[in-house]
């Protein structure tokens, strides 16, 4: 624990201490707040019986920061490390590859964290000045932040795997951005499927993201939909540790 502790510090002052890091955090805050303008500006004076959550969910803005941010965080994880030759040192250490990626993931999920939490400003400033109403329920709120925590932690994951098999930074972004859009493309099989039925019917709106994040963002949280994230989450943290492992018995061999 001692280990990863040290290795989690170091991890996130890299992502604090770094330009880079703040400008992912400023356009981020600048879509964000783009985002939600466009939906009060498009729902101003109307009345909305919907949580603005679910309002917001359904912008170009959502899917863009999840899709596009994510790969800009995670691609310097392990490809940094490598490309400036201090790989070898650190799996040289007396630490093993699960504190290391475990460590890497810690640190890009808890960044991607301080990422959205624009979000509830804007939340907060909606919920001030409109008084609440049906539009506004701190449920859907919690329910849509597990959402975005899940799925986020599931593209960290992603991430760090496509950071863990490239020593560049503009490659790991891309097939980590690559993986990410062909699972979020797989929602929309489920509209081609769906008058034919059957197990494929049901496969594909099991992977459906939309589906998944259209329930949290109504306030419900299905385990089945937890389970999904959390499932896939260690299965690629599985695989990057496997990646790790064998590159330090090449290393060593």
């Amino acid at each position: 624990m001692k280990v990863w502790w040290i290795l989690l510090r170091r991890e996130l002052g890299a992502y604090l201490m770094s330009l880079t890091g703040y400008v992912i955090l400023a356009v981020v805050t600048f879509l964000l707040g783009v985002g939600f303008t466009l939906v009060v500006m498009a729902y101003n004076g109307d009345s909305v019986t919907v949580p603005l959550t679910e309002l917001f969910y359904s912008t170009l803005f959502f899917w863009l920061i999840l899709l596009v941010a994510t790969p800009v965080i995670t691609m310097r994880l392990f490809a940094q490390e490598r490309a400036a030759g201090t790989y070898e040192t650190l799996m040289t250490a007396p630490v093993g590859e699960v504190e290391v990626v475990m460590a890497k993931f810690t640190a890009g999920f808890l960044f991607y964290a301080l990422m959205w939490s624009p979000l509830l400003a804007c939340l907060g400033i909606v919920h001030h000045y409109t008084g609440g109403g049906s539009a506004f329920d701190w449920w859907p709120v919690a329910s849509t932040g597990v959402g975005i925590l899940l799925m986020g932690a599931l593209y960290v994951a992603i991430g760090c795997l496509a950071s863990a098999l490239t020593r560049s930074q503009i490659v790991a972004a891309i097939l980590s951005f690559a993986m990410g859009l062909t699972l979020f493309l797989l929602s929309f099989a489920q509209y081609g499927l769906e008058t034919r039925g059957g197990w494929m019917a049901d496969a594909a709106g099991y992977l459906s993201m939309l589906d998944h994040m259209e329930d949290f963002v109504r306030g419900v949280v299905d385990t089945r939909r937890v389970v999904f994230y959390l499932s896939l989450t260690v299965l690629f943290l599985f695989l990057t540790v496997k990646v790790v492992e064998s590159r330090r018995w090449k290393q060593s061999a």
